[in-house]
């Protein structure tokens, strides 16, 4: 599975950048920790054999606490928290695990967390209500609002949106990393992330294939910022946070987090040790993975985005064309993805992972929020989690359908 990611290194299961092992991860605070319960709103006439989506009675719920705990203990993760709705049959949210190991609070579900990339979907639903308002045209070239971008006079913004660009990921150039690895808490400029992509070449011609890449969403911020005379945060928190009635999702302009929040822990660090990156500074990642939200929020922003509560249908209809990725039945739109079914985006940077998805085909909506990004045998936790989930209720949609075989980069 392609997207999600925003990483400083190492491959992964949607968007990789340098190679680095995996570091071991440290003792307590994993599946053993205390746990909320269970919030289930069982169906009538429940049965266990639905096609697109299970009904969410005691026994299926049951299934999901044993399927999380032991991947829990697999995957050492931290802490977890589950939330599953669907019309007519119930839902399932749950907390599993510590939301800061070193005080031994439990995770919960009001807690802000960092989304990583599930940013990418808010700025580029924010450049879509500007197509809806006919200040720009999803054909125009990028240079037209940006100078100085290689291919910039035929690499469009569907291109950007689409991940389709052929322009080199910053994120995976060898002195960005070095300079987020001396000091994750210093503020990156957009521009500066622009720099460290536009000294390589182009990767290929415009359109020619799908690359998952940050510095396509961060080139997309500067053109939203061009067109309306705003700064990004503030056109995100006007022109799509407030019409979505999204209360607690956050588009910081620094290393700030709201209380209450999880505690994120990453071994992407010098050493490979794990390490509290809940203060580390997402500006590095801007318009492509800085923003903050909740389970609740996540929530009401699946249905928004997979049914284009905010858009025209013709613009949604074109944010829904998608491009396959790197198996059937995946496919990424612009600036979100299609896995067997299921339509949203995953999110990652240092210390916290994330997934929210909705399944049209039962009007099902999935979040899943994990306070680590340590990968487990080479994966995502939001993977794993995701598609643990998803064969108990969802078998005929099982996200993401599959386990890669090698790395990818993007």
């Amino acid at each position: 599975m392609k997207p999600s990611r925003i990483r400083l290194r190492r491959s992964c299961v949607a968007v990789a950048a340098a190679g680095a092992l995996i570091a071991p991860v440290a003792a307590g605070g994993a599946a053993s920790g205390a746990t909320a319960p269970a919030l289930i709103v069982p169906a009538a006439a429940a049965t266990d054999h639905d096609k697109d989506f299970r009904h969410l009675t005691p026994a299926v719920a049951a299934r999901l606490d044993a399927a999380v705990r032991d991947l829990m203990r697999e995957t050492q993760v931290p802490g977890v928290t589950v939330g599953l709705w669907t019309p007519g049959k119930g839902s399932y949210v749950r907390t599993f695990g510590l939301a800061d190991k070193a005080t031994g609070a439990p995770m919960a579900t009001d807690l802000y967390t960092r989304i990583g990339s599930e940013t990418k979907t808010f700025t580029v639903t924010a450049l879509l209500r500007l197509v809806d308002q006919r200040k720009l045209g999803l054909d125009d070239p990028i240079g037209k609002y940006v100078k100085g971008v290689p291919n910039g006079d035929r690499i469009t913004l569907r291109e950007l949106a689409g991940m389709r660009s052929g322009l080199f990921n910053y994120s995976e150039d060898e002195d960005f990393i070095k300079a987020l690895e001396a000091d994750p808490r210093r503020p990156f400029p957009p521009q500066e992330l622009l720099d460290y992509s536009f000294k390589h070449p182009v990767q290929f011609e415009p359109g020619a294939q799908f690359a998952y890449c940050n510095t396509n969403l961060i080139l997309l911020g500067l053109v939203v910022e061009k067109v309306t005379g705003r700064p990004l945060h503030e056109v995100v928190k006007q022109d799509v946070l407030k019409p979505a009635e999204l209360h607690r999702t956050i588009f910081p302009t620094g290393a700030e987090i709201p209380d209450p929040h999880a505690h994120g822990y990453t071994n992407q660090t010098p050493s490979g040790k794990i390490e509290d990156a809940t203060d580390w500074n997402p500006t590095w990642a801007w318009a492509a993975g800085a923003m903050i939200s909740d389970l609740q929020d996540l929530r009401r922003w699946a249905r928004i985005l997979a049914t284009g509560a905010l858009l025209s249908p013709a613009t949604q209809a074109e944010r829904l064309k998608t491009t396959p990725m790197d198996i059937p039945g995946d496919g990424y739109g612009l600036g979100i993805f299609n896995i067997q079914g299921w339509i949203g985006h995953n999110g990652s940077l240092p210390g916290y992972e994330s997934l929210t998805v909705y399944l049209p085909e039962a009007r099902a909506t999935l979040v899943i929020v994990i306070n680590t990004d340590v990968l487990h045998d080479g994966q995502e936790p939001s993977t794993l989690f995701g598609e643990a989930v998803t064969r108990i209720v969802s078998p005929d949609h099982v996200y993401p359908g599959h386990k890669p075989v090698a790395p990818r980069q993007g």
